[in-house]
């Protein structure tokens, strides 16, 4: 009798640690489904000094790429959340997962392909470079010339960044943004700033003494990035994107901060 009751609790001790254990795993994989399921906001990266793609007005993150993602999310039938930070830390957090996408006038090229996939183009940029009034470099090429040696000043980890550091070497220096990097331009610690043609607009106008060269640095397209093998987000953001250059809606509101 001992035995067949010691053999009963341990029956009764093992059913009750199985439907236990079925009752957790249902509880997480019903948590973890209901977190996809219901996911309503759509978080985009950014470096909002970047005007009039994205820039402050008051507390409100405003401009081009902005107005854009807000289409988007609205067409994901999402609510748009902007969260600030360096341009260069865009990419570690898409691929870490703090945000769902970068969107910060981001040119694709071959170190971004090999660590984040790209949308298709919604904009296109031009590369320029921003001198003081007088200044000896008078186009381009002035900063190829045998024996030249102006300094040279960039926003960290952008396009202008690799493209000059790559020309230039060890005459750039690099800025958190295009704001330090003029202020550098106007205390004579650089000799130009090699920065997109629409910021360098709004800087130049902000700044007395200073012009945009004639002769631009590069050209290129603007896209949005996402985690490498997110196709899901990648088609969805296509799609919208399609869509929103077909209905006008992009053009309009390049329009409204580029006159």
């Amino acid at each position: 009798m001992k035995k067949i009751i010691a053999l009963l609790l341990m029956l009764a001790m093992l059913v009750c640690c199985f439907a236990s254990c079925g009752s957790d795993a249902e509880t997480t994989s019903s948590e973890d489904t209901s977190s996809v399921a219901t996911k309503t906001v759509l978080k985009m990266g950014t470096n909002a000094y970047f005007q009039p793609y994205e820039y402050y007005e008051g507390e409100k993150i405003i401009g081009i790429d902005a107005e854009i993602a807000a289409a988007i999310a609205e067409k994901l039938g999402m609510e748009l959340e902007i969260v600030d930070m360096q341009f260069d830390s865009i990419i570690t957090a898409v691929n870490e997962g703090s945000v769902d996408f970068g969107m910060a006038g981001m040119t694709v090229n071959e170190e971004r392909l090999k660590e984040v996939d790209f949308s298709t183009s919604y904009a296109n940029g031009v590369q320029v470079i921003i001198v003081k009034e007088g200044s000896s470099i008078k186009t381009v090429d002035d900063l190829y010339a045998d024996g030249a040696s102006q300094k040279v000043g960039v926003q960290l980890g952008t396009t202008g960044d690799t493209y000059a550091t790559g020309d230039f070497g060890d005459r750039v220096t690099q800025y958190s943004n295009g704001n330090e990097a003029v202020l550098a331009l106007n205390g004579g610690e650089v000799d130009c700033v090699i920065i997109d043609n629409e910021p360098a607009k709004a800087l130049v106008n902000a700044n007395k003494g200073l012009k945009i060269l004639e002769t631009s640095y590069a050209d290129e397209d603007y896209a949005i990035c996402v985690k490498k093998g997110n196709n899901d987000l990648l088609d969805k953001i296509n799609k919208a994107i399609d869509e929103l250059v077909a209905d006008g809606t992009i053009d309009t509101i390049v329009a409204k901060y580029i006159k």
